[in-house]
């Protein structure tokens, strides 16, 4: 048996990749186009292994996407592709358009094809899953509840709104040809192999190097946060027994700020490698000004998912980050692996030159 994963490289498709070889005997055909944030270094575990099979592409190239399925005969097929940083969303669009709304659509219409030539028993067991965002729901106050997968999408930053239509898509393919679609929208991920853009990862790098740790604002948006792993255990059940053309909702039950999870990883540093001058990280801090549309506060009620298919995240946040903490203590390889000049361009053009 086979599966076919798309955006396998980046950060939570590649942790997918790596525990799915671990836990089954099925091969992956792993699709990624390898992008700033796809890096093959993660996977290097899994160089020669039959069960892995590595293909540079795009999912805009929808005669690869073809040849693939045609040549691999997928049992199910696993959409993580997408740009997904709301900070570059900002910056340049037009990229997240092409990605995430035109890519899906190539996907769904190679997989739509496909899909129509299998034998009646094998098309009743075929899956395509999409892996999508809570940000689609928009922003929460203070005191509302938390984003069911009944909430009204309301998209604040081109990145969402991307993703929000790539999951109409998908809905529409099930709807109208009746492709058998599986949606999950899940929180904030974070565990080892992020891409040091986003906010924990960051702040781990940059507190080592003695940078500054720079903070949007006051530092209380509030995010709802999920351990990678926990999250790639929920997409594994999702597959495996969800029900088609549903939508769960993937969180870890744990709502921070921002600030709360700089506090807490400094906090960690302090504890397993305190600085050369017995200093507190957390004197490394300093506030940004805050970027365009930020939303205040995203929360996953993650109750379906845990009643109808048992599943519940393993981790709490205090394993989780120290976890993943000690894994990028352990990795600094790794993480030099990434840190390329366009990396430390990137970081200065968004936080400003003592960031970077």
């Amino acid at each position: 048996m086979t599966i076919l994963v798309t955006g396998g490289a980046g950060f939570i498709g590649a942790n997918f990749v790596l525990d799915w070889v671990a836990q089954t005997d099925e091969t992956v055909i792993n699709l990624d186009k390898l992008t700033y944030a796809g890096n093959l270094q993660t996977l290097e575990s899994l160089k020669g292994s039959a069960q892995h099979q590595f293909v540079q592409g795009d999912i805009n190239d929808g005669a690869l996407l073809e040849r693939l399925l045609a040549e691999h005969q997928p049992r199910a097929v696993i959409n993580f592709a997408a740009e997904s940083h709301v900070d570059r969303s900002i910056h340049g669009p037009e990229d997240f358009i092409q990605t995430n709304i035109v890519g899906t659509f190539r996907l769904l219409e190679a997989v739509r094809s496909y899909w129509a030539g299998l034998a009646a028993d094998i098309q009743k067991q075929f899956r395509l899953l999409h892996v999508s965002t809570d940000e689609v729901y928009g922003s929460l106050e203070a005191d509302a509840p938390a984003f069911t997968e009944q909430h009204a999408y309301a998209p604040n930053s081109p990145y969402s709104a991307s993703k929000a239509a790539s999951d109409h898509l998908v809905r529409s393919y099930h709807h109208t040809y009746g492709l058998p679609v599986l949606t999950t929208n899940c929180s904030n991920n974070y565990g080892p192999y992020h891409f040091p853009e986003k906010l924990i990862p960051l702040v781990i790098v940059n507190a080592l190097a003695g940078k500054t740790l720079p903070v949007y604002g006051d530092g209380q948006q509030i995010r709802d946060w999920l351990y990678v792993k926990d999250h790639c255990s929920a997409i594994r059940r999702v597959l495996e027994a969800g029900e088609l053309g549903e939508v769960y909702n993937v969180g870890g039950w744990n709502e921070k700020a921002n600030l709360e999870i700089v506090e807490r990883i400094c906090a960690l540093l302090d504890e397993l490698q305190p600085r050369a001058d017995g200093r507190a990280y957390r004197e490394q801090i300093s506030f940004v000004a805050d970027r365009p549309g930020h939303d205040r506060r995203y929360a996953i009620d993650a109750r379906k998912l845990e009643r109808e298919l048992g599943w519940k995240p393993a981790e709490t946040f205090e394993t989780g980050i120290r976890k993943t903490v000690e894994w990028y203590l352990a990795n600094e390889s790794w993480v030099k692996g990434v840190q390329s000049g366009s990396y430390r361009d990137w970081v200065a053009k968004q936080y400003g030159s003592n960031a970077g």
